[in-house]
Formats: structure tokens, C-alpha cells, sequence
């Protein structure tokens, strides 16, 4: 009786398996086709001086050095390293409504509400908002500042406010994602933690840098990475608000400079080795960041 159970036991692990590679096995092949393969296809089509459409001739690292003379991939580089700018603040800014929402004041769940709408939002079309907001004419922020007497510039066509402009429209969208992480790490942690601390005498510094710090930490290391890679592929925000490039290419970044050589200028060899490239910046960065989050885990008070 024992071994016919057993052999039962065996058949619906043996079936249970079975069903679990199934559900493996798809995103795996998902992973092969649209990533492995493609990526790897990119690796040797930046070796040639493939239009996208034609023969792919081989030319070996030409398009590399091609790329180490350009200017405008140094320019484009620079924009996109200085919209990230946008990301300290956005965490700084996100964390203190996190805090402020935290201490149960009335009308918590409206305003979550308020500030996750831009996040659930078309990006596409939340720029055309802030593209007609920033219209030196008849925008929004130029009519406020109107009203104090400040005459607005036309902040995307001036290569001194059009970066400006998008990392505070690009804070503006991340900043409800960002707030509801930090909301439910502030929230999870133990009230007993703090009336610990105020029985020791704690100031509220105190408690922020030994508590309340330690816990939301992961969220932040999390947000900190994801938002580097997101920031690094910034596009549609700039092929929307500002579809040359901005001017004197103050706004170019590098993934919509290189869809320009790849659907624009039909360079498509050249614009897969500047990926490449920005695919080991991002690698390395984001490695980085794990390896300081490492060293820094079991440094706290």
C-alpha cells in the first residue's frame, strides 16, 4: 500500500514539474527572442555599416572610433547626465510628502490620489501639456509669472532654461511613484521603534538617522537604480517638447540622438554602437551602486 502512494506521490510530482517548467520556460524564451538575440545581433551589426535595410558590410571597430570623435555623442552624453539631476531631487522632494502624508493628516488617500494621476498617465501626453505650459506666448508658467511681473522666457527654444524645464517636468511625473514607496516603508515600520527611542530621550533628528532612515533605505537604493537606467533612455519627453533636439542641441539626449542616426539618418551600425556603449555605462553604474549598497549595509547604528 506504502509503495503505491508513494508511486502516486511521485506521478503528481512528476506532473507538478512539469507544469512549473511550462510557466518557466515561456519567459525564457520571451527573454531569448526579444533580448538575448537582438542584443546580440546589435554587438555585430555595430561591427558593420548596416543602414537598416541593406547589406551589412563588415568594417570592424570604425564606427567606435567614429563615436570617440563625435561631439555631438559628448553633447548628447552631457544633456542626458545633467536632466539626471532631476533625481535627488525628486527623491528628496518624494520622501518629505511620504513623511508629511505618514502622520495621518485628513485628506491622506485625495491627495495620493492627486499625486499618482501624472504617474498612470500618457507620457506623450502629459509632455504636450507641459510643452503648451512652457510656450513663451500664451504658456501657463510664463501667465503666473506674469501676474508677479516677471516676463517668462520661452523656456524651450533658450538653451539656458530648456534643461531646466524638463527635469522639473520630469520630477513632476515621477514624484507620486516614488512618494508611495517611501509612504508604505515609512508606514512598515514599528511604532514600538520610536516610543523606544522617545522613552531614551531621542530627538526627532536622532530618530530620523537611527529608525526611520535604516528602514526606507532599500526603497531608496531601489529607486536610485531604477531611476539612473530610466533616466539614462529618456526620449519621448524630448522628441515631444523638443523634436530638433533644442536649440544648439541643448536638450539631445543620447537615445533620441541615436534613434536620430538610426531612423533619420539611416545609421544604423553607428547608432547600435553608441547603445552598446551606453549599455555598459548603465551596466557599470547601476554595478556600482550595488557594490557601494553592499558596503554600506551593516554600517548603521
Amino acid at each position: 500500500m506504502s509503495t503505491v502512494k508513494a508511486k502516486t506521490r511521485s506521478n503528481l510530482y512528476a506532473h507538478e514539474h512539469r507544469v512549473a517548467f511550462m510557466f518557466v520556460i515561456l519567459p525564457v524564451i520571451g527573454f531569448l527572442v526579444f533580448s538575448l538575440l537582438p542584443f546580440l545581433y546589435s554587438i555585430y551589426a555595430s561591427l558593420t555599416d548596416w543602414n537598416g535595410l541593406g547589406r551589412m558590410n563588415f568594417i570592424g571597430i570604425e564606427n567606435f572610433q567614429k563615436l570617440v570623435h563625435d561631439p555631438y555623442f559628448y553633447k548628447t552624453m552631457w544633456n542626458t547626465l545633467f536632466l539626471m539631476l532631476g533625481i535627488p531631487i525628486g527623491l528628496i522632494l518624494s520622501f518629505a510628502l511620504a513623511s508629511a502624508l505618514s502622520r495621518g493628516i485628513k485628506g491622506t488617500t485625495i491627495f495620493r490620489t492627486i499625486y499618482y494621476i501624472p504617474v498612470i498617465s500618457s507620457l506623450a501626453a502629459i509632455s504636450i501639456l507641459w510643452q503648451w505650459a512652457y510656450n513663451g506666448d500664451f504658456g501657463l508658467v510664463n501667465q503666473v509669472l506674469d501676474i508677479f511681473g516677471i516676463d517668462g522666457p520661452n523656456w524651450l527654444q533658450n538653451p539656458t532654461t530648456v534643461k531646466p524645464a524638463i527635469i522639473l517636468m520630469t520630477v513632476w511625473k515621477g514624484l507620486g511613484y516614488s512618494m508611495l514607496l517611501y509612504l508604505a516603508a515609512i508606514q512598515s515600520v514599528p511604532k514600538t521603534f520610536y516610543e523606544a527611542a522617545e522613552l531614551d530621550g531621542a530627538t526627532a533628528f536622532q530618530k530620523f538617522r537611527n529608525i526611520t532612515w535604516p528602514m526606507v533605505k532599500p526603497v531608496t537604493f531601489f529607486l536610485i537604480v531604477t531611476n539612473i537606467i530610466g533616466g539614462s533612455q529618456i526620449f519621448t519627453e524630448i522628441n515631444i517638447m523638443t523634436p530638433t533636439g533644442g536649440p544648439e542641441y541643448s536638450s539631445a539626449t543620447i537615445v533620441w540622438y541615436i534613434w536620430q542616426k538610426a531612423f533619420k539618418n539611416w545609421q544604423m551600425g553607428y547608432a547600435c554602437s553608441m547603445a552598446l556603449v551606453l549599455a555598459v555605462i548603465v551596466f557599470a553604474v547601476t554595478a556600482l551602486q550595488f557594490w557601494i549598497n553592499s558596503r554600506s549595509e551593516y554600517t548603521v547604528d
